[in-house]
């Protein structure tokens, strides 16, 4: 009987033992020997933050990447994140904003709101990435790269050119074959379908016909028209708020089924691609070097 009680005391108090020793307790304190800071402008108040720059790193990783990640794919979110702060920094009024039109920024006080009781736990984890890159960023021929970076690809990330303007020897179509794995890779959505000519400023019509007339390399609409009217694919993604602009719509009577597939615009690194990556066993460098094609990683 004692024997019994002993062994049940043990299976109990092992746990907590482990929890004590590998998870700390108490936030990690550092200083970043630098006085590089940040213009960062608030979407919702206006105001333009100056903040220390390794500190808006940890606040746009934190706001960037889920926290349960690998550790080598935060540690890579932190490179690219850095590289394309620096990319950004032009001496303007301010230099990024705090929301997707950028890099999501979160303070402190959001992060813990947004974490509660995890907050100590998940914090360091992201300052650990940040301390194991610290100053670290990407170059392409000696020059700061525009490190840009999705949630999900559709299997391949994109070339530049086919989504944005410029076409960037360094944001080249890579295979992204994890991306399979990650919770958002497809979706479906349903809209009404008088909500859906209103959110595309388009005359209702009972009936929806679609003409898709360029993709992308991977598949994602370039340009398509719906009821004769020409329209860009990225547009309608974004007017119509669903994931990506590799969708396929289809109407049933006075509803429109949405399917998409990934998550993001899909140029530069994929985040899921990405832990998918580092939990086979790559680095972060291994990492920034499979999505950013003929980089370096240079130190401030």
């Amino acid at each position: 009987m004692k024997k019994l009680i002993l062994f049940t005391a043990l299976i109990i108090l092992i746990p907590f033992f482990v929890t004590q020793i590998f998870v700390r307790t108490e936030e990690i304190k550092f200083e970043f020997i630098t006085n590089k800071t940040i213009k960062v402008k608030d979407e919702k108040t206006g105001n333009i933050l100056e903040i220390p720059f390794e500190d808006y790193v940890k606040g746009v990783v934190s706001g960037e990447m889920p926290t349960e990640f690998e550790l080598e794919a935060l540690k890579a979110q932190a490179v690219a994140s850095r590289s394309y702060a620096l990319y950004h920094m032009n001496g303007n009024e301010y230099d990024v904003t705090n929301t997707t039109s950028n890099q999501v920024y979160l303070t402190d006080e959001e992060l813990k709101e947004k974490w509660k009781s995890k907050y100590v736990e998940n914090i360091n984890k992201v300052k650990e990435a940040i301390l194991e890159t610290k100053g670290e960023y990407l170059t392409y021929n000696g020059e700061t790269i525009n490190a840009m970076f999705f949630s999900t690809s559709v299997g391949k990330t994109e070339n530049s050119e086919e989504v944005f303007v410029s076409k960037l020897p360094y944001l080249r179509s890579v295979s992204s074959e994890w991306d399979t794995s990650s919770p958002v890779f497809t979706d479906t959505v349903t809209i009404n379908l008088k909500d859906f000519y209103q959110k595309l400023d388009l005359e209702y019509k009972d009936k929806i016909e679609i003409e898709v007339l360029e993709k992308t390399s991977t598949g994602r609409t370039k340009k398509l028209k719906i009821n004769g009217i020409e329209l860009k694919g990225r547009d309608v993604s974004s007017k119509l708020q669903i994931r990506s602009n590799y969708f396929e719509i289809k109407q049933n009577n006075d509803q429109v089924i949405i399917t998409t597939k990934g998550f993001g615009h899909g140029v530069g690194l994929s985040q899921y691609g990405a832990n998918g990556m580092a939990k086979e066993g790559y680095n972060y460098k291994d990492i920034l070097k499979h999505y950013y094609e003929g980089t370096e990683i240079q130190k401030m």
